[in-house]
């Protein structure tokens, strides 16, 4: 029984880090999306609430799932700086 037991510890940990890189992408594409269409009182609320998310999870989580959280919250900062593709307006005149 402690072989289906430890296959189950480890099922968990990989969920748990799949469901904190899915968190940690959630919300940091929320405070990027948000930060950008804000006033600046919620703009400083949406840095001071999402540092203290970070200083919360690395005093009371473990290391592997700040790690995930942090990769995904990373992912998505990367994804909002990235440059956006313009329609090209030749493409556009030929349909």
């Amino acid at each position: 029984m402690s072989i289906f037991t430890e296959i189950l510890a480890i099922l968990g940990f990989v969920i748990r880090a799949l469901g904190f890189a899915v968190l940690g992408f959630g919300v940091g594409r929320f405070t990027m999306d948000a930060y950008k269409k804000a006033a600046w009182q919620v703009q400083i609320a949406l840095a001071v609430g999402f540092f203290g998310l970070l200083v919360g999870l690395t005093n009371y989580s473990s290391p592997a799932s700040m790690g995930m959280f942090a990769i995904g919250a990373g992912a998505a900062m990367l994804m909002s700086f990235a440059t956006r593709k313009e329609d090209d307006p030749e493409e556009s005149q030929k349909s």
